[in-house]
């Protein structure tokens, strides 16, 4: 059973102190009451050049030389993720999760975006994943807020500014916040 939990952006309070999601702002893919939830960490790059990612999957890159691989989680950090927009998506086996945004897993849609110039993506390994209930629990105690998807934080905001953006999407200024337990 699919909840509002996905897609939607998961935003870490200051109260998490586990340095994996410390300020991390978490884009839902999936959610599942019995089955947990999945998510990829979108303001965590490495300094792992792309170019480098592809060179050891034979694929060729052709984009920004400075581009880097963005840390999506602690969880099968050997696993690559793409996001992508429709543009990029078209003709791949890419999931829509909402209007003008598309995730995969597969080496054919990485192979597709590298390989062609101009195309809107990013590139992950790992992500981020909660067994059934321990994510609602953690919403509960106050570790996350739940901000509305917006996919322009995806691709058009800057890493560093991402956890500020996502907390002003519900119309509060990240200075003030105060950590609370939430509602049960």
């Amino acid at each position: 059973m699919e909840t509002d939990l996905a897609p939607s952006f998961l935003v870490a309070m200051d109260t998490i102190i586990d340095p994996n999601f410390r300020r991390s702002v978490v884009l839902m893919l999936e959610h599942d009451e019995e089955e947990g939830a999945l998510g990829l960490i979108v303001n965590r790059e490495t300094d792992y050049p792309v170019a480098s990612l592809c060179e050891q999957l034979e694929l060729r890159w052709r984009g920004d030389d400075a581009s880097c691989v963005r840390w999506g989680g602690p969880v099968g950090e050997e696993t690559g993720w793409v996001l992508l927009n429709d543009a990029a998506a078209d003709g791949t086996d890419a999931v829509p999760v909402a209007a003008d945004l598309h995730w995969s897993r597969s080496q054919d849609c990485l192979k597709h975006v590298v390989e062609r110039s101009g195309l809107t993506h990013r590139i992950f390994l790992g992500y981020a994943g909660w067994g059934a209930g321990q994510l609602e629990q953690e919403i509960a105690q106050g570790s996350w807020l739940v901000v509305p998807l917006q996919r322009a934080l995806v691709f058009d905001t800057d890493v560093d500014d991402l956890w500020a953006e996502a907390v002003r999407i519900l119309g509060i200024e990240p200075a003030t916040l105060v950590a609370a337990q939430g509602v049960n």
